[in-house]
């Protein structure tokens, strides 16, 4: 039998800052918008139902034909090269950070690659795959790659399409997730500026495992056991209380680890990305005694767009003027697993 061993303490996060520009943003929304109405019918809800109970009045939907995951990334990946004010002859490494697939092998990145066009062949090209959590994890794995001198400027992509694996049984969350890609290019600052990753904290538990699955179509329950009686185990699902619960129970001392004082307040902190999960969500961010004001939103017009969601709000940061050089700005979200992670970055 195992052995039984003491709980592990939380690790210690980031205690050396580590140097990280992000030189560039950019994003990319399909160009279907699903509204509401057309979700309320489709599923047999009373009008106004979505708005109320899950904070999201459209979304976008891609043409998964033509607006492919690579697609969308690589629009992303442009229009971020064009904020840079570079182009991918600057770049030597592409970092997919999705937490959704194009095909089941290749990975996203060499996809995301061969839709930039041949000046990006050659240029190294990886994935991560944290699900909802990909882009922070990305982010975090990027400034400790730079810090080694590997890389000089990286390409981080996340593009999901969620819009394929819908449970149109589950409104609730049928009607939260939507499609969109979004890309940031990061660079190693300078030693006379105040733009660095400042801490990272990563936990995951295991007893959330099955709250929020698909779970067939891989190795375990492989696409040619499908026949339509098994379709629901082909689609997303997920157990939202059970996570909003789960979440709820460990986030107070996962901040507190990122950051003493965190769970409190956020003194220090200039604005706050989360991951925009859902309605209670954000309200789990917001009952947290911290400022209302300094939490940047999106789900009320992307829903939830898995890894993309994060990117995407702070492209919406930056671009409002919310997010300005040398703030402080806290990355925060869940993923599936369940997993929690968090940066604190100098902007």
């Amino acid at each position: 039998m195992p052995t039984q061993t003491a709980s592990r303490p939380l690790q210690a996060p980031l205690l050396k800052p580590l140097p990280l520009k992000i030189e560039g943003v950019g994003c990319y929304l399909p160009q279907r918008i699903v509204r509401n109405e057309e979700l309320e019918q489709r599923c047999q809800l009373p009008t106004g139902w979505i708005s109320k109970w899950m904070g999201v009045h459209e979304r976008r939907w891609a043409d998964h034909q033509r607006e492919t995951n690579a697609f969308m990334g690589a629009r992303a990946a442009e229009d971020a090269l064009a904020n840079a004010a570079c182009d991918l002859t600057d770049i030597d490494l592409i970092l997919n950070a999705s937490g959704t697939h194009q095909h089941m092998l290749p990975e996203n990145a060499p996809f995301i690659q061969e839709e930039l066009g041949r000046a990006a062949h050659g240029i190294a090209a990886m994935s991560i795959n944290a699900t909802c959590l990909s882009f922070v994890v990305g982010l975090d794995t990027a400034a400790s790659l730079l810090a080694t001198g590997r890389y000089t400027r990286i390409l981080i992509v996340s593009s999901d399409i969620a819009s394929v694996g819908l449970n149109f049984e589950q409104p609730e969350s049928a009607a939260l997730f939507g499609d969109a890609a979004a890309a940031v290019v990061v660079s190693r600052s300078a030693p006379d500026e105040s733009a660095c990753l400042e801490s990272a904290h990563f936990v995951t538990y295991s007893d959330g495992v099955r709250l929020t699955e698909i779970f067939a179509g891989a190795s375990f329950e492989p696409s040619y056991h499908y026949d339509q009686d098994k379709h629901a185990l082909y689609v997303f699902n997920m157990q939202g209380r059970k996570v909003l619960r789960l979440a709820r129970k460990h986030l107070p001392s996962f901040l507190e680890t990122l950051r003493t004082g965190l769970s409190q307040s956020l003194d220090g902190i200039d604005v706050v990305i989360p991951h925009q999960a859902s309605r209670m969500g954000l309200k789990l961010a917001g009952g947290l005694k911290w400022s209302g004001e300094k939490i940047v939103q999106t789900l009320s017009s992307l829903g939830n767009t898995i890894a993309a969601s994060i990117p995407l709000t702070l492209h919406e940061a930056i671009k409002t003027g919310q997010l300005k050089r040398g703030m402080r700005v806290l990355l925060v979200g869940t993923g599936a697993g369940l997993s929690i992670g968090g940066v604190i970055l100098r902007y």
